[in-house]
């Protein structure tokens, strides 16, 4: 086997492969083994790694996992032209069947970025547009990525309260065209107004049970958090190692859909998920336990 000409170049990008590889963070004497490196050599890149981002240290746990620009690196991959030229179609014909708007999400750092977003015929304007980013925590598309991540990962990413953004500020789009923080939202309500029926998720535990409901029911779901009087439901998007790549959402006015409806609402939803994660070569989204 050929000797690599920059050693250091090619461990990092080992550790980073075999992290993006796992199910959850690692210790720093499993990654050596598996890679047949020093400890110590370990360490100092674990340690690089981490100053730059690429690599989350948890000290309770004594392992590594995959950093905010980790997965900022593997969004960005996910941005490009072949998940959103496959999920496009998928979402236009989710919309025309349902007639409730549709959206595809990726995990940008703390938030979803929404890379497809389908209006459905004579449905208002929604703040989930192409290039807007949301905290994760709020909406059912980072919900669902949230809750098929290992729980340690969740952890990493949400450390601790000043992780949280309140929801009376996460309502000033975060980035991406027509980004205003005086703009009123689908559904007319300023983005100060706390008309939402949801409790506030301001804390790691508060997340922890929202995530588990969402496993436990086969899907995400948030009434309000985004816009007072709005719900969305989501799947996520699976690749070949079970890691949630996307999520699809549909959103709709409380009033539209009743509760014995959603199961059904669901259904097409999921499917529709499934169908993207197939054609990217991966699993199908787990339904309820």
């Amino acid at each position: 086997m050929t000797q690599p000409k920059v050693p250091a170049a090619e461990h990092t990008l080992r550790i980073l492969s075999l992290l993006a590889g796992a199910r959850g963070p690692l210790p720093a004497s499993i990654i050596a083994t598996k890679l047949e490196l020093p400890r110590s050599t370990v360490y100092h890149l674990l340690s690089a790694m981490q100053q730059h981002g690429f690599v989350m240290h948890l000290p309770e746990q004594r392992r590594y996992g995959l950093g905010v620009a980790a997965f900022e690196l593997s969004s960005a991959y996910s941005r490009q032209e072949p998940l959103s030229l496959i999920g496009r179609p998928l979402i236009a014909a989710l919309v025309n069947r349902l007639g409730y708007s549709g959206h595809l999400a990726v995990m940008h750092g703390r938030d979803v970025l929404y890379i497809v977003e389908e209006r459905a015929p004579g449905a208002p304007a929604l703040v989930s547009d192409v290039n807007v980013r949301l905290p994760a925590h709020l909406p059912a598309s980072g919900r669902a990525i949230l809750a098929a991540m290992p729980k340690a990962q969740v952890r990493a990413l949400f450390p601790n309260k000043d992780a949280f953004v309140h929801r009376h500020d996460s309502l000033a789009l975060r980035g991406g065209s027509g980004s205003d923080s005086g703009s009123e939202p689908h559904g007319g309500s300023s983005s100060g107004e706390r008309g939402s029926s949801e409790p506030e998720i301001d804390r790691y535990s508060a997340l922890r049970r929202v995530l588990d409901a969402s496993q436990t029911r086969g899907y995400a779901l948030e009434r309000g958090s985004v816009t007072p009087g709005f719900s969305s439901v989501a799947v996520p998007v699976l690749d070949h190692r079970e890691w949630p790549v996307a999520a699809i959402a549909v959103t709709f006015r409380d009033e539209d859909v009743a509760e014995d409806q959603l199961p059904a609402l669901v259904s097409e939803v999921r499917d529709t998920a499934h169908t993207l994660s197939t054609r990217i070569h991966g699993k199908r989204p787990p339904a309820a336990e």
